[in-house]
């Protein structure tokens, strides 16, 4: 027998690399329970301190781990609902996406059914960024698409889209649209500037919902189906339509009417018109012609049109045609004063100045630099900029202003003013008063000179040529000549509420906006008053009381009307900025006017007396400027969309066509 040893304090751990004895296994239970027994007085052993910090260590453990698990789960959830609307939006399936630009009508068709207006991309997030948009061509109608397409089919389109996505970032459509989230407008640049497209699947997810069109903005497109398909039939590729003689009338012979209408087809969305413009552009435009064409006209109809069209197509076509005009106008500007000729022959490239004056008129060559200074934005060649540039510097440094506002003409060999002491907002001086700020709001408000002398124009305005008429005291702008206060007023000065409107947005003072108010009244009684509804050219106001006389007076050589746009235009910036619907009233009664006493089998008409309701004796003339700006400003004033065309990202040319506001990146 051993003699017992003492008792000691320990634990043995057994490995069982072999097979387990049956006394191991029956002795498993009670060595388990001796296990437990002695982790459990090391346990009490320790100090209440170790003990809490243990189990806070294994409390904050549990917590993690319940935290992994419920985010987990929530991105497996996220990622399969983002899966599967990703996939709608790519594969543009019906149900999530009725009205991405519907199949347009033809011109008879019902009026019923025209596309929807899907959202506008909002500001980028980047701040002192604002998003230039890219639109490519109208995708096809969804209403033509089957609605059982097998599962196939849909796996072989969403791998195309797949792998068409590796090379080029997703888009959002937008009535067809590419809008490009990320790319700023940057001021000119030495190469090319392509469109850039990327979205992220967030962006695509804050997309606000498709805005309808209304019942009024159906009426402009069918207004603008009835004009084209006049067009179309009797004056294909010319000029301008002659819709009572189903014929044409030929200007510079380079399809005016056609390119001027780009955008505003775009922007209505008729897919099947700008496709059938387009393939024209493509294999008809011809600018090696030998042909004397006007720098202001071609500049804003032609220049402009097809760089806005390129902005909102991003069809690169558009931007080499640009360039093609764009270098075949330089040559005005050799002159010994570098203020350009009105006139240039772009087949053979001399430039002259009109037959009876070697004078240009200053709205003329002051009211082409937002397209000259784009054209070297994208292109990288700055003569276009330098030279319109200089311009505006010369036309800074004259003398011959009167408190900011300028004489009608200049004369190209001496840089002088000349019809000195005559001023006024109309005809031939116009635009040189839109195009100070639009090219400050352009370059992204930094050239203050542009904006200095815009501000001293309008006091200039206030202090001159503002006046009341009666009964009504409705605020006008007359002119002044030698000193003398006329109270003549042109239709061409209802751009002026607009422009003002525009300004008081862009942070000038409020009183900006107080006369853009006034005055938009003023125009709208020009219609209003008028026996057919419609301005006549010119007016004249009552400024002393008469009685039976109303504020407006017409003489018969002013009263006819050319369908213009800047009452129209003005209303838009209105209602843009004020959100007030007594604007879009107003242009509502217009172009119903526009369409009892303008609207012919043929087309639109300019009629020659607006006061005669019973015969308003059309002149079988359609400008071109009628589909190019003054139903794209039906169109725009009347949706319900603010954002359609966002004044914070564009600015319109003088022919109302939009280019990018630059913002550096």
């Amino acid at each position: 027998m051993y003699p017992q040893s003492p008792r000691q304090d320990f634990f043995a751990v057994t490995l069982n690399l072999g097979e387990r004895s049956q006394s191991g296994a029956d002795s498993g239970g009670s060595k388990y329970w001796r296990r437990r027994r002695l982790c459990w007085r090391k346990w009490k052993q320790l100090s209440r301190l170790q003990r809490n910090i243990i189990l806070f260590f294994f409390a904050f453990l549990g917590v993690c781990g319940l935290i992994s698990y419920i985010n987990m789960a929530n991105h497996g959830r996220a990622f399969t609902s983002r899966s599967s609307e990703e996939q709608k939006i790519e594969l543009d399936i019906p149900e999530l996406n009725p009205a991405v630009l519907a199949a347009p009508q033809k011109a008879d068709a019902n009026q019923g059914d025209f596309p929807e207006i899907l959202p506008q991309k909002t500001r980028n997030s980047h701040q002192g960024r604002l998003v230039n948009l890219q639109i490519k061509a109208p995708q096809e109608d969804q209403k033509e698409r089957p609605h059982d397409d097998d599962t196939k089919n849909l796996e072989e389109e969403h791998d195309q889209a797949s792998n068409e996505n590796k090379s080029e970032r997703t888009v959002i459509s937008w009535r067809g649209a590419v809008i490009e989230p990320d790319q700023g407008t940057e001021s000119p640049s030495n190469k090319m500037q392509e469109p850039v497209h990327k979205s992220s699947t967030a962006e695509i997810k804050n997309q606000k919902k498709p805005v309808p069109i209304n019942e009024r903005q159906k009426a402009v497109i069918e207004a603008f189906r009835h004009a084209w398909k006049g067009y179309k039939k009797f004056a294909w590729g010319h000029d301008e339509l002659k819709p009572l003689t189903h014929s044409f009338n030929e200007w510079f012979g380079l399809g005016l009417t056609l390119i001027d209408a780009l955008d505003t087809m775009w922007i209505l969305g008729l897919k099947e018109e700008f496709e059938e413009a387009k393939a024209w552009v493509k294999t008809e435009l011809n600018f090696g012609k030998n042909v004397d064409v006007n720098l202001f006209e071609s500049t804003i109809r032609i220049l402009g049109g097809l760089l806005s069209t390129y902005h909102l197509s991003g069809d690169s076509l558009f931007l080499e045609k640009a360039k093609d005009i764009g270098n075949r106008l330089m040559p005005a500007f050799n002159t010994p004063s570098r203020i350009p000729y009105s006139d240039v022959n772009i087949g053979s490239g001399v430039a002259h100045p009109p037959r009876w004056t070697s004078d240009s008129t200053v709205a003329e060559v002051t009211s082409i630099q937002l397209e000259f200074r784009e054209l070297s934005r994208l292109t990288g060649d700055m003569r276009f900029q330098t030279a319109v540039e200089n311009v505006m510097k010369h036309v800074h440094s004259l003398s011959g202003k009167n408190d900011g506002l300028v004489p009608m003409f200049i004369n190209t060999n001496s840089g002088l003013f000349t019809h000195l002491g005559v001023y006024t907002l109309g005809a031939r001086a116009d635009s040189y008063y839109e195009y100070l700020l639009k090219q400050w709001i352009q370059g992204g408000k930094k050239e203050n000179e542009l904006l200095e002398e815009y501000i001293n124009a309008i006091e200039g305005v206030k202090r001159h040529l503002l006046r009341k008429s009666e009964p009504s005291k409705l605020t006008f702008v007359g002119e002044l000549a030698h000193g003398r206060f006329r109270a003549k007023m042109d239709h061409l000065v209802c751009f002026l509420p607009g422009t003002l409107a525009l300004g008081a947005h862009n942070g000038l003072t409020a009183d900006h906006m107080e006369l853009a108010k006034a005055l938009i009244e003023t125009c709208y009684q020009m219609y209003h008053q008028i026996e057919t509804g419609l301005s006549p050219e010119i007016v004249y106001f009552n400024i002393h009381p008469q009685k039976g006389h109303k504020d407006v007076e017409v003489k018969s050589s002013d009263r006819h009307n050319l369908l213009r746009p800047e009452t129209i235009e003005s209303l838009f910036y209105l209602y843009r900025f004020t959100g007030n619907k007594k604007y879009q009233d107003w242009g509502w009664e217009i172009l119903q006017n526009f369409n009892k006493y303008t609207r012919v089998p043929g087309g639109y008409s300019s009629i020659d007396n607006v006061q005669n309701p019973s015969n308003p004796q059309p002149r079988d003339k359609m400008e071109s400027f009628f589909l190019g700006e003054t139903l794209k400003y039906f169109f725009l004033l009347f949706s319900d969309d603010m954002e359609l065309i966002n004044l914070d990202q564009y600015v319109f040319n003088t022919e109302a066509h939009p280019l990018p506001i630059w913002v550096p990146v």
